[in-house]
């Protein structure tokens, strides 16, 4: 089998194709003929050799794929060849809180889903919704499942509340269909017309360029009435949390999913933003087995599909890095892979 490995750090380059053995299952393990797989922020820090989790050398890149089962060990239970699956962020995270011990994650330090046919534990997967093509089904474990712990997760939306989401970054486009789901009303931010028709046409009530207002927290405000929002889902952090702080409610949550800024080490929040509400801020890091569960349900029950901007073949592997680096995409980027 084919399969891709991170030879080199640094460039993309370094992530070269290698004939291997297919691995066999153990007899707790589901081997997985991937189909597709997709591109997250992190494995771009794993290339730079920024992530906070040291990969292993020669790791198999990526975390998020979908494929289907074609072998099972002995004492496996949870699946049978044939099923249609999801690799999890965070195998060892079933439920309850994250711990230390529970930090391994393929890509890193475990190997990746990058790959002809991945050997998972049987309970680092999950069955995919049936309605969802392998592309899409393979934009869900980690953008996906963020973006609904951030919504449901400690004080969860609920219908009626108004939501703020920042950018046009994968995790954010799926926060404004689930907020919709939710019964939420959905403010986006974004830079560019172009992009603004598109929030809209997903779902977004509200969107504010904030190039033309710098300080858009005053004007997210502006938009509610001057009340603010209930939930910021906010992905970008020191450069965007004192906005943020600005645009919530009295008793506003902010949930910061990302602390990653090229201008800014630090989340900076001036005491005049803090006068003006009595804000929450919660941080979440994807989310456990449990929380993908929950979301595929909901995803079956309203028929909601990820937005992929665009697919590449497996043997375009360094075109999608390249692709994905630039940040021009509007949805996961993806490598079909079978």
């Amino acid at each position: 089998m084919r399969a891709y490995h991170l030879e080199t750090p640094g460039t993309v380059d370094g992530i070269a194709p290698r004939e291997t053995d297919r691995p066999e299952p153990g007899p707790r393990d589901i081997l997985v003929r991937v189909r597709a797989v997709s591109l997250n922020k992190r494995d771009l820090l794993i290339l730079n050799g920024t992530y906070p989790l040291k990969a292993v050398p020669d790791v198999i890149p990526l975390s998020d794929g979908a494929g289907e089962v074609v072998a099972v060990g002995a004492e496996v239970t949870r699946f049978a060849v044939g099923d249609r699956v999801a690799s999890t962020y965070f195998p060892k995270w079933i439920d309850g809180r994250i711990t230390p011990a529970r930090i391994d994650q393929p890509g890193a330090t475990l190997p990746g889903m990058l790959t002809e046919y991945a050997r998972l534990d049987e309970n680092a997967a999950v069955r995919v919704p049936g309605h969802l093509g392998w592309e899409e089904a393979a934009c869900l474990p980690c953008a996906g499942v963020t973006a609904w712990h951030a919504l449901t997760g400690g004080e969860a939306v609920v219908p009626g509340e108004t939501v703020l989401t920042l950018g046009t970054g994968a995790l954010s486009l799926f926060a404004v269909q689930f907020a919709k789901l939710l019964g939420a009303e959905v403010v986006a931010t974004t830079s560019s017309p172009q992009k603004a028709e598109r929030l809209k046409a997903l779902g977004a009530d509200h969107v504010v360029r904030y190039a033309d207002h710098p300080a858009w927290g005053r004007t997210v405000r502006d938009l509610t009435g001057g009340r603010g929002v209930d939930l910021v889902v906010e992905t970008v952090g020191p450069e965007t949390i004192e906005q943020s702080v600005r645009a919530s409610a009295l008793y506003g949550r902010i949930v910061l999913v990302s602390a990653n800024s090229p201008r800014k080490a630090s989340l900076e929040i001036t005491t005049d933003a803090l006068a003006s509400s009595l804000v929450t801020m919660r941080r979440l890091f994807v989310g456990s087995r449990t929380h993908f569960e929950s979301m595929n349900r909901a995803l079956t029950l309203h028929g909601t599909r990820p937005v992929v901007d665009r697919t590449f073949g497996f043997d375009e592997v360094h075109e999608a890095f390249r692709y994905y680096e630039s940040g021009v995409a509007f949805g996961k980027v993806v490598i079909r892979v079978a």
